[in-house]
């Protein structure tokens, strides 16, 4: 028995703890309702334009695949918070990124699927708050504060700074479309969340 013990936290130790990093930390459900506790948000989609598409390009340094994005917003017409959920390669797997912005500055981010063998780490609390009140430089597309990286995690962070330097990008976009004409125009559809 005594050795049976042994051999099992023998195993435990060799056991690659950035394996226990994979998984589904939170539902889109539960990250919407985390971003719009007190209004219903409405579902929208924002065709991705060639100019959004080379905006992306240079941001990933690859195309962002697919014909539009969607993304949430506030019901309130004189609300500026958008939250959207993008997926983006760490080293070889995707990882899903929640991004609620409000007023153009980032509000949470949060890692909603982790499908990499390293690199778990950036869905801690300790680097994503790194994010909040982030917001894009205008001059180059940058975020306006350095993001501190995770040892073994370098792809990962890379991935979650690219997607919050997008969303930040689509945020502004959507935000000033819906200012400048009263109502956003690059819109497909509105219907509230159920």
């Amino acid at each position: 028995m005594k050795l049976f013990r042994y051999l099992s936290v023998l195993m435990f130790c060799l056991c690659p703890f950035s394996v226990l990093g994979k998984g589904v930390y939170m539902t889109s459900e539960d990250f919407l309702a985390e971003s719009f506790s007190s209004t219903q948000p409405l579902i929208e989609s924002l065709w991705l334009t060639n100019e959004i598409r080379d905006a992306a390009k240079k941001i990933f340094n690859h195309a962002y695949p697919g014909l539009r994005i969607r993304y949430w917003r506030d019901s309130e017409e004189s609300a500026q918070r958008t939250a959207w959920i993008i997926n983006e390669i760490g080293k070889t797997r995707p990882i899903t990124i929640g991004i609620t912005i409000a007023n153009y500055k980032i509000e949470r981010v949060r890692i909603l699927e982790f499908r990499e063998s390293r690199g778990g780490e950036v869905r801690m609390p300790f680097f994503t708050r790194q994010f909040v009140g982030l917001t894009l430089q205008a001059s180059n597309s940058q975020l306006s504060e350095t993001i501190d990286g995770v040892t073994g995690a370098t792809l990962s962070v890379k991935a979650v700074k690219k997607s919050a330097r997008f969303a930040l990008l689509l945020h502004q976009l959507v935000t000033r479309n819906a200012t400048a004409s009263g109502q956003n125009v690059t819109a497909s559809k509105r219907v509230a969340l159920r």
